[in-house]
């Protein structure tokens, strides 16, 4: 059974599909290994037992009828609580909203039950959230797991979980990803519909928001991208665009930019020497490794916080500002500066496309420093705000870890809807000696 809950989600639904393990017993096991570890990472919220035994014991029967079965046949997931899933809470970790229930799956959501998933429950967000309080990191419960994707990371991470679904606005999945030492996936902008989440995200309004997944293995982050991507005609952002295989992606083909700082981030020694290594395991695989970065990083905080000024909308529907705004509705910037921000915001996505045009893909810092203590500043994030701002495909793999232990991940960035070279790089980097590992304080 161990290596069923330790492994990878794909490794589970192969065995399931083999019938090597019926989805029920997975189900009974990956339950008493998540209220294991829940118990050291306070990491669930809301438990579907009853709906999740439910659908074990449906997917037992479609297979013993030798009906077909999809992809992620019997495997357990959970969602983040900012994700609609039908008849659960979906709180967002805010009391005034905890007697909220999802009348629909989220768009997300409902693709990974179609394709056999199995959602246990909804995780924590943030570091702390209002209604539930901390979750804490797997590696060191003194620390955070860092980000509002942090439930997922910390459950995933210890293996309570095979899979997660979280969201990503300036690095809410690779930066829990990174404190905890497990892999994620910023798609690129527009890849995966954004339907159900809450907050409400409205695309003409925050165009920097995803949802993506997060997970043990990168063969899972490719997986769940086949799964969730594409148009649901309802998110008027989403558009159908080319999906390549990173299985396919000849790495002695790719030229790969480094660097391991940029202004506003200056990474622990630690962190310098981890991405220095990273692009050592690269160009000894075959790539063209070149240390060299974009001129005008210096502009990603200063437009994240113009961007964080803007007021949004707590209705889909209605103009219901948030408390960023003032008495009246009216922005902390005014209309002027509203569009200069965006004709400025513009300009550095052209700059950096232009860089991207000498590149495959980037290899970065994921934060300035590895997982910190609960209450104490989390550090600079300029490298996640980075790919945000520009919409590019992002993906987290740890390839590190500092003097106590604690995990270190590099961010490898591909161009606009090169998907399949950020998780081909990625996967690289786990097979030359990077990828998740059990926390030390978690057992096996």
């Amino acid at each position: 059974m161990r290596e069923w809950l330790l492994g990878s989600a794909s490794a589970m639904a192969r065995s399931v599909a083999r019938g090597e393990i019926g989805a029920e017993e997975l189900l009974d096991a990956q339950l008493a290994r998540l209220a294991e570890v829940d118990a050291l990472v306070h990491a669930v919220v809301h438990l579907d037992d009853d709906g999740a035994r439910r659908a074990a014991r449906a997917a037992d029967a479609q297979r013993a009828a030798r009906r077909p079965l999809a992809p992620l046949h019997g495997v357990p997931i959970t969602v983040k609580d900012w994700i609609d899933v039908r008849g659960l809470p979906c709180s967002g970790g805010e009391v005034a909203r905890l007697g909220r229930i999802a009348p629909a799956d989220a768009t997300a959501v409902a693709r990974l039950r179609a394709a056999g998933a199995i959602v246990l429950g909804k995780t924590n967000v943030g570091e702390r959230s209002e209604a539930f309080g901390a979750t804490l990191n797997p590696h060191d419960p003194t620390r955070t797991p860092t980000g509002s994707s942090s439930g997922e990371a910390a459950l995933v991470a210890a293996a309570g979980s095979a899979l997660g679904l979280g969201s990503d606005s300036g690095g809410s999945l690779r930066q829990p990803a990174h404190a905890c030492g497990c892999v994620a996936l910023r798609p690129t902008t527009g890849r995966v519909p954004l339907t159900g989440h809450v907050p409400v995200i409205t695309p003409m309004l925050d165009p920097r928001t995803v949802i993506g997944p997060i997970a043990r293995r990168v063969e899972d982050l490719a997986l769940a991208l086949r799964l969730l991507e594409g148009p649901d005609h309802v998110d008027p952002s989403v558009v159908p665009m080319p999906l390549g295989d990173p299985t396919e992606v000849d790495l002695r083909g790719l030229r790969i930019a480094w660097w391991d700082e940029q202004p506003d981030c200056d990474p622990t020694p630690e962190t310098r020497r981890t991405v220095a290594t990273a692009a050592g395991w690269l160009a000894a695989a075959g790539a063209t490794v070149v240390a060299t970065r974009p001129a005008g990083l210096e502009r990603v905080y200063p437009l994240t916080r113009a961007y964080w000024s803007l007021p949004e909308s707590d209705d889909a529907e209605a103009w219901v500002p948030t408390a960023t705004t003032d008495l009246d509705g009216a922005a902390a910037l005014d209309g002027a500066a509203v569009q200069r921000f965006r004709f400025e915001w513009d300009v550095f996505r052209r700059d950096m496309a232009r860089f991207m045009g000498s590149f495959d893909a980037v290899l970065t810092p994921t934060a300035a420093w590895p997982a910190v203590r609960h209450g104490e500043p989390t550090g600079s994030i300029a490298p996640t705000l980075t790919f945000s701002l520009t919409g590019q495909p992002a993906a987290v793999v740890p390839c590190g870890r500092d003097e106590d232990g604690m995990p270190i991940g590099v961010q490898v960035a591909a161009r606009v809807g090169r998907d399949d070279v950020a998780l081909a790089v990625a996967a690289a980097l786990e097979a030359a000696g990077g990828g998740w590992w059990l926390p030390a304080g978690v057992t096996a």
